[in-house]
């Protein structure tokens, strides 16, 4: 690739901040503004780091912790890494990359990006009713975690021994029960009952209905909604501050756990119970299933949010790099707790005097909930610490992921209705999502959950991600999709991509999905079946989701323009005229580089406003004066000379940073430093030489 500089404004030549405010009130009073004719300024990260720590908050979520070591476990133990490593590269990686390229050379959120292929911008709103589906019971699991996390500062941690206020004493077990006494039928461990019939006041089956939401747990659940409230309340430019905390803190809990946690007497068993492979289970179908569950919706693709994400970011942001680092991130995350969790069920085995597998109570809310306490109580010192730290950390990861699919929901809205405020659309989603979430704290919640996590977060996401996929690769085309991902970051994306974009992700979807549905078997909350009603619920939650497809695709086509219905449907499956790059510089520069015409010049653009000026970047530095240093401007960057590989078509690029190619800015300056100190000066003094 030629690449010529072209003697426009440099870096250093930005645009004042309004009225010589600093940028952050400036960017504040221009949303306002802006805000009033309509459409405000979409906002931008502070900084890179917030989006990368922002997507790792997203993806490393509760299910690294509790769903990932005993998925593992169960399949196969350390042979489970070769099909989920198999699924990371072929399925994760590429459907992550696709979902940020999206994001970021549209600008625009979930429901707004299929201006690619209108035809199906149904996804957009199906996705949007499968997140607010998940992160209303998200937001649920996380009030469980803040009462726990409260009721961890006891003298005595309150699960580890038998309370008549809460416990059925005749089959209650703790340390000190003589079980020989006991006249139950069935024993059961503080821990569990302690959850069970003190924490979730848990009835028996929903044949009779679900209750009413436990008073505690109601506060503790208005407790994390006003957390993500306050989060969310200003948009990226809070969320992105909050990432530092809830990208980083979860780790530092994690390290502290295990290297507490291998000290300890049965640490060795209970690892090597984890890793030690099951060779036989790769040649079974459920193992490679379960891989794929895992991965994908670990990464947490095909719900929306990494394309709400990145359109945040710079226009030229380099998403691959993003993408490789943030999912393997995700994959050493996932194993880092696995080794934490079951180095610390295996202290607990050796103080139980059984198997690692005798501890383990299940996955989900069991491990989370019982099993993991239980071993914490064991830790000697201060398991009281140990305790809070652990809780501490489900609830920051819970606010890392449930801030993302919240601010999908708000970005759709927001995009929809653009004159709300961001706090005004926060406030009310978290008001809705407060007042659903309640469902989920009553006596019979935790079979709802189960519920609509089965449905709502598995069929729905799935069927959805691979309509994505096939509309990205197959309608708008993979020539397309690649000749945008060349022109937004320099570098077109090379056969392995391709493959897996466009042949291996549609394939492989579909194939798992039929796999599903051929072994799929009746659902059921422990060993308790569900009534007939709540299924029907369950399916009528899929219907309401898939019915957005051809509800907005027969609206879609009758808005189209066209003599005939031919014609109509035809141009459904064509980008709108509003595709492309948001700002005006660099959709003029696509427009060139592609050989089109602008579709909103001419009569027709009196009909189709274009979408305003991006926010610029929040300042990087202050200079010694106190003006502001933008990083990124709308006037200056540098322009230089591409051509584009599919079609040999010259075209400029403009981009806010010197490419790899051209004079970096330091041997510029070094330059005239160099010529500045070798020119003659005056003395010091004042006098002629």
């Amino acid at each position: 690739m030629v690449v010529e500089e072209l003697p426009l404004s440099g870096p250093d030549q930005t645009k004042p901040a309004a009225g010589g405010l600093p940028a952050e009130e400036a960017n504040a009073q221009t949303d306002d503004a802006l805000a009033d004719d309509g459409e405000p300024p979409r906002q931008r990260w502070g900084n890179r780091v917030e989006f990368l720590l922002s997507c790792i908050a997203m993806s490393v979520g509760l299910g690294n912790v509790w769903r990932f070591p005993y998925t593992a476990y169960k399949n196969g133990g350390g042979a489970f890494l070769i099909p989920y490593v198999i699924v990371l590269l072929t399925i994760g990686k590429p459907l992550y990359y696709m979902e940020l390229a999206l994001g970021q050379f549209s600008a625009h959120g979930s429901v707004r990006v299929w201006s690619v292929v209108p035809a199906v911008r149904g996804v957009g709103y199906g996705q949007m009713i499968a997140t607010s589906a998940v992160v209303s019971y998200y937001v649920a699991l996380m009030a469980l975690t803040v009462f726990y996390f409260f009721a961890s500062f006891a003298t005595v941690l309150p699960w580890t021994q038998c309370d008549p206020s809460w416990a059925d004493m005749t089959r209650c077990v703790d340390p000190s029960t003589n079980v020989s006494l006991l006249n139950g039928s069935e024993p059961m461990g503080a821990t569990e009952m302690y959850f069970q019939l003190n924490v979730l006041q848990e009835l028996p089956n929903i044949d009779n209905g679900i209750g009413v939401p436990e008073w505690r747990l109601t506060l503790c659940l208005l407790f994390s909604w006003v957390v993500l409230f306050l989060t969310l309340a200003k948009g990226v430019q809070s969320s992105g501050k909050v990432a530092y905390f809830t990208a980083i803190f979860p780790y530092v809990v994690l390290f502290t756990l295990l290297i507490r946690g291998v000290t300890l007497p049965g640490a060795v068993d209970g690892i090597l119970f984890y890793i030690t492979p099951q060779w036989e289970q790769l040649l079974n179908a459920d193992v490679w299933y379960a891989a794929v569950t895992q991965s994908f919706f670990s990464l947490s693709v095909g719900f929306g949010s990494l394309i709400m994400y990145s359109s945040y970011n710079d226009f030229e942001d380099p998403v691959a790099r993003d993408a490789a680092i943030i999912s393997i991130a995700d994959m050493l995350t996932s194993l880092l707790a696995g080794f934490t969790i079951f180095a610390i069920l295996g202290n607990l085995a050796h103080e139980l005097d059984t198997t690692v597998d005798q501890v383990i109570k299940g996955g989900g809310t069991a491990l989370a909930f019982v099993s993991y306490p239980q071993a914490l109580a064991f830790f000697p010192g201060v398991p009281q610490l140990f305790a809070v730290m652990f809780f501490l950390m489900l609830f920051t990861l819970g606010v890392g992921s449930a801030t993302a699919l919240t601010g999908c929901i708000i970005t759709i809205i927001r995009e929809e209705f653009p004159r709300l405020k961001q706090w005004q659309v926060a406030a009310g989603v978290s008001i809705c999502g407060f007042l659903l979430g309640l469902v989920y704290i009553t006596p019979g919640g935790q079979f709802v959950l189960t519920l609509v996590d089965y449905f709502g977060g598995g069929f729905i996401i799935f069927i959805l991600a691979t309509i994505e996929v096939m509309a990205i690769q197959w309608v708008y085309g993979i020539k397309n999709f690649c000749d945008d991902l060349e022109f937004m970051v320099g570098t077109r994306p090379n056969w392995y991509w391709k493959f897996c974009w466009a042949i291996f992700i549609p394939l492989a979807l579909l194939g798992i999905f039929i796999y599903s549905l051929a072994t799929i078997k009746p659902l059921k909350y422990g060993q308790v079946g569900y009534p007939p009603i709540a299924i029907i619920c369950g399916w009528l939650l899929i219907l309401v989701a898939f019915a957005t497809v051809p509800i907005c695709f027969v609206y879609a086509v009758y808005k189209a323009k066209g003599t005939t219905w031919f014609e109509r449907i035809i141009s459904t499956f064509k980008p709108n005229a509003d595709w492309g790059p948001a700002e005006k510089e660099h959709r003029k520069e696509w427009l060139a580089a592609s050989g089109r015409q602008d579709p909103l010049q001419g009569a027709e653009a009196r009909s189709r406003p274009r979408r305003p000026e991006l926010q610029p970047r929040r300042p990087s530095c202050r200079r010694p004066d106190g003006r502001v240093s933008y990083r990124r401007t709308m006037s200056g960057g540098h322009t230089f000379q591409r051509t584009m590989s599919s079609t040999g078509r010259p075209y400029r690029r403009t981009v806010s940073h010197a490419p790899g190619a051209l004079e970096p800015r330091r041997h510029r300056h070094r330059s005239a430093v160099e010529r500045s100190a070798s020119s003659p000066r005056p003395p010091a003094d004042g006098s002629q030489v």
